[in-house]
């Protein structure tokens, strides 16, 4: 019987501890959610050690909530915080000694996210709870069998998207955060499994129409079989040229270039690859989407 009481026991304090971290995230979650239009909420006013009033209200098309003694507030555009120090100021100078105001969101309608490319049902989507990005697939139906294997979510951009409905014109635009599909929904590794944000556009290139530059590099020029060839983590310039066949009969390796783009600039990299055979000097470790060009000899 002991043993049974100290388990019980137990149990009841794990899932204190399961729900007292689940009410700080959403507590989180709301903190950092703007209310909107058509947001239902739960008001709580506290005063003198007891709950003076609770009601459950509805954002107006106009942004506004009626709130008990005081009337019409604004809430659309705040957080939950700061709806609740918007209340308390009033309450406190006209009506309350020390009151406490609590406001919780319970029914979302301003979280949309949109997802296009390589899903069974792109498109806009109104979520009523913050979505991972395994959910808003799972809404999406799914990822298409050949997909990519980069998924890219561009902050605050549903509105632009709608406007201009030209994704891979906002990805050269914006600096979007990558995802890495392979090891999100192939290994499963839920590091991956990214929490989105209202506004949030997520874009999966299929497989054939993926930018090169994510996993690939070029070499051009005098080396037998010039193209484009997989990137591969510690690929060096000499390395890209035997995997290109090596180099010609009239290659100049000496004067090898790697051409980089950062951002919206273009740098030129310059190196002996000649140096590098004799181990005279370090190669170049390559990045994503380098070219690497082999001139010819001037002899």
């Amino acid at each position: 019987m002991s043993y049974q009481r100290n388990m019980k026991i137990i149990m009841s304090i794990l899932f204190a501890v399961q729900m007292l971290l689940i009410f700080q995230g959403n507590a989180a979650a709301q903190d950092e959610y703007f209310i909107g239009p058509r947001d239902v909420l739960t008001l709580s006013i506290y005063a003198g050690g007891e709950k003076q009033q609770e009601v459950i209200v509805t954002v107006s098309s106009s942004g506004m909530i009626n709130v008990p003694f005081i009337g019409q507030v604004k809430a659309e555009g705040l957080t939950t915080a700061r709806l609740e120090a918007a209340i308390v100021e009033p309450l406190e100078r006209n009506f309350f000694v020390n009151p406490e105001v609590s406001v919780r969101i319970t029914e979302y309608h301003n979280l949309r996210y949109h997802i296009s490319g390589a899903v069974k049902s792109p498109g806009l989507y109104e979520m009523t709870s913050k979505p991972t990005l395994m959910q808003l697939i799972a809404e999406a139906g799914g990822v298409m069998p050949d997909r990519g294997n980069t998924a890219y979510i561009l902050r605050n951009a549903t509105e632009q998207i709608q406007e201009d409905k030209d994704v891979e014109n906002l990805l050269s635009k914006k600096e979007p955060k990558k995802v890495d599909l392979k090891k999100l929904l192939d290994r499963g590794d839920m590091s991956q499994n990214e929490i989105l944000q209202s506004g949030d556009v997520v874009y999966i290139p299929f497989e054939k129409s993926m930018n090169l530059a994510e996993s690939k590099i070029y070499v051009e020029g005098e080396v037998k079989s010039p193209g484009v060839y997989n990137y591969l983590p510690g690929l060096t310039a000499l390395n890209a040229c035997i995997m290109a066949g090596g180099f010609s009969k009239f290659a100049a390796p000496n004067r090898a270039r790697i051409v980089r783009k950062q951002g919206d600039k273009q740098i030129i990299i310059n190196i002996d690859l000649e140096e590098v055979k004799e181990g005279r000097i370090s190669d170049v470790e390559l990045k994503p989407g380098d070219l690497i060009n082999i001139p010819e000899t001037w002899l």
